[in-house]
Formats: structure tokens, sequence, C-alpha cells
């Protein structure tokens, strides 16, 4: 290192230390990086923010990501840089990079002393492993993931990643050839290099925390399952996704590999050849030669959705539900949204969210038939017996609906949580368990009004946009927004979301097999907000009479999706 970065480097940490609490310049193992020092209000305290530090060197396409190689002189960490190429929302183009192995970075400081030791939060973001970016959705500037809310208000580092996604992130041939799990790999990178390095930004090594949603909180319990991350992180949250979700793990890689691989001009006869062409073919053609298949779906939403994680024998070296052993000593919240099937209900039956047209008995007999394909007309048939037992003789139509989104909400998302709350416990050794059920009604103008919270509906809360973007809120969506904030940095500081720096409304207890205590969180919480067993009739239904039932079929599309799909 030369002598004057040396100089410089003491000379810009104790200015910082003499003038304001800020970092200015910090030391990385891959060389000096320099972010943003921003003053919060007339008290003096400050927020340092780092853009953009890559976590890895720029990706080969379908290749495993490799250390980056550091750099010379000091690196401008002040803008977000590229999110992973992926297609856009009319899947004619594609945004973003190949070149996207980046973090972003947030430390409160206080106002003399610069914070040291701190707990550090890791977030992965979903996108049914398709779309998504470290930074999030950007709205007149207000990103969506940014992290300065939770970092100041929980007194909290916090970090977000981006990951390979799509093809480019997931492809697979199911054999050595082209192992996949490239995008968890990224992933794993990110959280390598945030154990390495967080010290020098004032984190705690020691204490570190991941939590994602959607595809992210699928992706948070893999990473908890992987022998690959024993002792990088300390606790984990998972919002809306687990890895024993059916569209977590994709268990036919190489047919869909191969189909790809037709679409892009590739062999197909061995993964060999397969595997080699489609390192060299254009990851643009690779993105767009999959297209997600929104309207006069053959089956239901959740099983055409291709790209997701593999076993692959090493990352993943067995199914998820075998591996829990791993996670004996990590903290774990996990849950789910009341209807966080309702966007998938929406796109199965458009009905859902149209008042003045109505649903049938014989449309929400064929969903479930396309969701129990595996367990064929039998189990079908005691589904729809189960979920209609509440309909009566005359079922109005909001009733019908809402069952529509009760069963998609359960079969996707809550009884696989459940199962993996279950898990969790019975792995424990030092580790918590805690369940949550978000249950804030969805502001979008456009839903019925008996619509609940939706599918990512938590996001807004968790990242405190009730309190960067107040005009846009009430107060009861920042009572919300308050108490997720507080129980989520409380436990990532102390592994008990009641115990740490910030004050909760109501004691949330530990999650047992025996007593099955949840929190449900909306604006009226308070101590009837701690429920026990939820759904316990569903869930038990769906994790032990339904798995009795012959299987009779695997859950495949392969064969019944449109050529166009790809």
């Amino acid at each position: 290192m030369a002598r004057w970065e040396i100089l410089c480097f003491a000379l810009c940490s104790y200015v910082g230390v003499a003038w304001a609490a800020t970092l200015g310049v910090v030391y990385t193992e891959g060389g000096f990086v320099e972010g943003e020092s921003k003053k919060l209000g007339l008290f003096g305290k400050y927020i340092d923010i780092f853009r953009g530090i890559p976590f890895a060197a720029p990706p080969k396409t379908l290749e495993d990501p490799q250390p980056h190689p550091g750099w010379d002189g000091t690196l401008q960490a002040k803008e977000f840089k590229n999110r992973c190429m992926q297609m856009t929302l009319t899947q004619t183009d594609v945004r973003g990079s190949e070149d996207c192995l980046y973090l972003n970075i947030w430390i409160p400081q206080g106002r003399k002393q610069i914070s040291t030791n701190m707990p550090v939060m890791i977030w992965i973001y979903g996108g049914a492993f398709l779309v998504g970016g470290g930074q999030g959705a950007n709205f007149l500037n207000n990103y969506l993931y940014d992290g300065e809310e939770i970092a100041v208000r929980g007194n909290v580092i916090v970090v977000t990643i981006n990951y390979r996604l799509g093809p480019l992130g997931f492809l697979s041939t199911g054999d050595a050839n082209l192992p996949g799990n490239y995008g968890l790999k990224d992933q794993h990178m990110a959280i390598a290099w945030v154990k390495r390095n967080i010290k020098a930004f004032g984190g705690d090594p020691e204490n570190i925390t991941i939590f994602g949603e959607s595809a992210g909180a699928a992706s948070v319990s893999l990473q908890m399952l992987s022998p690959k991350n024993k002792g990088l992180f300390k606790r984990a949250i998972s919002q809306s996704g687990v890895g024993l979700c059916s569209w977590a793990i994709q268990k036919e890689p190489l047919a869909w590999a191969t189909k790809l691989g037709q679409k892009v001009g590739c062999p197909t006869e061995n993964t060999t050849d397969l595997a080699n062409c489609l390192r060299v073919s254009d990851p643009k053609a690779l993105t767009l030669a999959y297209h997600l298949q929104l309207i006069h779906l053959p089956s239901p939403l959740v099983h055409t959705l291709v790209f997701a994680p593999v076993i692959d024998g090493d990352f993943l070296p067995d199914m998820p539900e075998n591996l829990f052993a791993n996670t004996a000593d990590i903290d774990y919240i996990a849950g789910v949204n009341n209807m966080d099937g309702h966007i998938f209900a929406g796109i199965d039956l458009p009905a859902i969210n149209r008042p003045l047209v109505k649903i049938t008995a014989n449309e929400v007999y064929n969903l479930i038939k396309g969701l129990t394909v595996d367990r064929g007309e039998h189990g079908a048939n005691v589904t729809y017996n189960l979920y209609t037992q509440v309909w009566g003789d005359k079922p109005d139509q909001e009733v019908m609906k809402r069952t529509v989104v009760d069963l998609i909400t359960d079969y996707i998302f809550l009884v696989p949580t459940q199962g993996a709350l279950n898990l969790h416990v019975q792995n424990a050794r030092s580790a918590k368990t805690y369940s949550y059920l978000f249950s804030q009604p969805s502001r979008m103008p456009v839903y019925p009004s008996w619509v609940g919270a939706d599918h990512a509906d938590d996001l807004q809360y968790v990242f405190g946009k009730p309190f960067a973007s107040p005009l846009g809120y009430l107060p009861k969506h920042r009572t919300v927004s308050g108490a997720m904030i507080a129980y989520w940095t409380n436990f990532a500081r102390t592994g008990d979301p009641n115990k740490g720096n910030s004050e909760v409304p109501v004691n949330w207890p530990l999650y047992t097999r025996e007593e099955g205590y949840y929190l449900e969180i909306n604006n009226k919480i308070n101590q009837n907000s701690v429920k026990q067993n939820l759904k316990a009739q569903y869930v038990t239904f769906w994790n032990s009479d339904y798995l009795s039932l012959p299987q009779v079929a695997n859950i495949s599309v392969i064969d019944k999706l449109p050529w166009n799909t790809f």
C-alpha cells in the first residue's frame, strides 16, 4: 500500500472522528472505498452509505462466482450499480448487466463516536428468482430497499446484495456439466464477504442476520440449510417463503435446460455439449428464451415457475427437509402474509378481482385439480371438500373468492412455512424459533375491500416507508412499520425480538410444536395478537392427510406449456 494512501486513510478517519462521526474512507480486502455521509436532521447524527461495492469479480456466464481481484486507489461507492440481467416486465427486452455482483451498506453513526460492533442485517430480495435487485424498485428516487430507516431506527448495519437471476442464475443440466445454483452461490459469496469485511465498517462479524422475502425468503432458508454457510451468520428471517415451498426447488432441471437449449440453437444430445454451448450463448438470448406465461395458463401459475435452485449434491446436498440439522444453532423467524396467495389467485382466476364477474364451483374445483395433480382426482376431491365446507348451500361470491385465496395461500406459502418452523424446532440446539402472520390489509385501491395482506405487502413496513414517505401513509401504518422494525432489529441484536434497543407493543413468545404460538402483526397489535396453532386443521391436512394419499403423478408442466414459453 502506498504511503500516501495510508496517510489519507488515517487522516480521513481522524477528521471523521474529530468533526463528525462518519467513517470517511474504509479499507476492505479489495481496496479503499469511499461512500456518502448523510446528516440526519438537526441533532448531529449521520448515516454512512456505501453503494456498489463489488463482492465478487464480474461473473462468467453460467459459472460459479469468483473473488474480486481488487482495485487501485479509492473506489467511489456512491451510486447503485446495475441489477443482474433480467427480463423487463414486458418480457420483450432485458435490463441490468452480467457485471452485477455488488452490495450496499448503511451504517448509522452517533453524534460523537463512530459505531462499532453493531449487529448486521443482510437483505436478499425476492422476485420469483426471475427479477429484482439489491436497491429494489425506484419511485421518484425512493428505492424500496433503502436500508436507512431500518438502520437508524434499529441501530443496526443494513446490507443489500445482488445475485444472478433467471436462466443465468439457475439454469442446470442436473449434473456436473452445469450444476446450477449460481444465484445461491452469489448470495453465499456476498454473505462471506460481509463476514470478512464488515468489522471495518463498524459491524460485528459474529452477529449477522440474513433476511428476505418471497424468493429471497426461500433463499434465506436454503442458505441456512447449506453446509457451505457454517458459521457465517447467526440468525435468519424468512418472509413468505422457505426451502420447503414447491417452487423453491426445481426437480426437473435437465428437461427445462434442454428446452431452453433448443430455443437458442444448442445441441441437446448430451449434457456436455449442451452445457458448453449454453455457456457461450448470448446472455440476453438466454434470458429472453424463457417467457413467463401470465394468461390462459395450462396449470396454476406456481407450477410454471421454472428457474429455481436445484439439489446439486454440493451446495444443496439433499432435499431441504433433510438438511435442517444444519440450522440447529441459527435463530429463526418465519411467517407469511394472510393473503399471500392473492396475487397468484388473480392470475389463475382473474375474476377474483372483478366484483361484477362471478366464479363457479367448477372453476374452483379445476384449480384445485391443477394444484393437486400429484394425488390425482381423489386428492382434488378431498381438498375441495375441505376448503368448501364453509360455503353452505348458497355461498356468495366473496366467500367463494376468499376460499380460492386461502387455498392458494396455504398451498404456496403457509403450509410449507409451518413445516419449516416445525423442522427448525425439532433440530434446534441453541436456536430459537418464532412464527408470525402479517395481516395489515392491502393498500392497493384496485383490489376488492375484503383483500388482506397480499404478497409483498409487508415490504413497505419492514423498510420503513411510512416514516420515509409520511404523506403517503396514515398513523396506523407507522404503528405497523415501527413494530416490525423493532421486532426485526431486536431479533438481529439478541436473537429475541422482544429484547434489544427498541420497545415492542407486546411480548412475542417462542414457537413450539406443542403450543404453536405466533404473533399476528397489524395496526391493532396488542395482547390479543398473540395466538396459537395457525390454521391447524389445514396444516394437518396438507402435511398428513394429503400426503397419505397415493401419489399418481409428479407435478410437472414441461409437456403442457406451449412452445412460446421458450
